[in-house]
């Protein structure tokens, strides 16, 4: 097994509500909840991390290819949310907006929408996902 971090992210919480300390690498964020449901709105939620994890992903592997192709594309964005359905079971529809710059040709446009369903963390979220979960001793 190999893992895709090299070190593990590791986070940790204290006594003000939902206020989490997040520590990658060579970094550090905090991630919160809105005021809305008593948090104190002081990084982004969980939700929005996850999607700025795609959006981030998106973005790279988008330019990534358009930079292998030679392709003039200046710059490009991505627009992202989720809802979520429960029938006989939950699911979650991630939607996600690409915009492009004005004239650029369709055919680009649309193999570029097909290169973004194949970034890491979209094959991640779109498989199914194992969770092990247990104590440090």
């Amino acid at each position: 097994m190999t893992h895709l971090l090299e070190q593990n992210l590791t986070a940790h919480i204290g006594t003000q509500k939902y206020l989490c300390t997040i520590n990658w690498r060579n970094g550090q964020m905090i991630m919160d909840e809105p005021v809305s449901i008593g948090g104190g709105d002081l990084g982004p939620d969980p939700y929005s991390t996850l999607l700025a994890s795609l959006a981030g992903c998106t973005l790279s592997t988008l330019r990534m290819y358009i930079d292998r192709k030679g392709w003039n594309v200046p710059e490009l964005s991505v627009s992202l949310n989720m809802y979520q359905e429960t029938s006989t079971e939950m699911i979650t529809t991630i939607e996600r907006i690409i915009t492009f710059p004005e004239g650029l040709d369709t055919d680009i446009k649309e193999r570029l929408l097909v290169i973004a369903g194949k970034c890491p963390v979209s094959k991640i979220l779109e498989n199914k996902i194992v969770i092990h979960s247990k104590i440090n001793e």
